[in-house]
């Protein structure tokens, strides 16, 4: 008979995020984020980072802790933790995978899939524990997931 695991809860999964997070700075991999914010503008750059649900608690987690309530309006199409008078990004520290392996040129460019492939699993593993249904774009994500977080 299959044992039935307890419930992850939504602060082991944070953990969990950021223990990706921190495997993925330890990585010798060459980057050099000028916090330009070039990747942070998704509409004029057509790219949009996907979330899944761990990431979207640790990125809902972060964002509480600025004191947000809801994500903003974004008319211009830029990410809502873009922090406009300052160009600089809110949540820095708990920003998702993929703003950690953009496309961002002055950075680096993209991480080649291979080099990341095993955290991306991990990931996906976690969103599948935690009953997530897949990737969501950012602002879907973090939709969910304010709901979920208190503090």
């Amino acid at each position: 008979m299959k044992r039935r695991r307890p419930p992850l809860s939504f602060e082991a999964a944070i953990a969990q995020v950021r223990e990706i997070y921190q495997e993925l700075e330890r990585r010798p991999i060459e980057r050099d984020c000028l916090r330009r914010t070039e990747c942070c503008q998704f509409k004029l750059t057509g790219r949009t980072p996907f979330l899944t649900k761990g990431e979207a608690l640790a990125a809902a987690k972060a964002w509480r802790a600025t004191g947000g309530k809801r994500l903003p309006a974004t008319p211009d199409g830029a990410c809502p933790f873009l922090e406009r008078r300052t160009g600089r990004c809110l949540i820095y520290e708990g920003r998702p995978f993929g703003c950690r392996t953009h496309f961002c040129t002055a950075a680096g460019g993209p991480y080649s899939r291979k080099e990341v492939i095993d955290l991306i699993h991990r990931l996906e593993d976690l969103d599948h524990a935690l009953g997530g249904s897949g990737s969501k774009s950012l602002p879907a994500a973090l939709d969910e997931s304010l709901a979920l977080i208190v503090r």
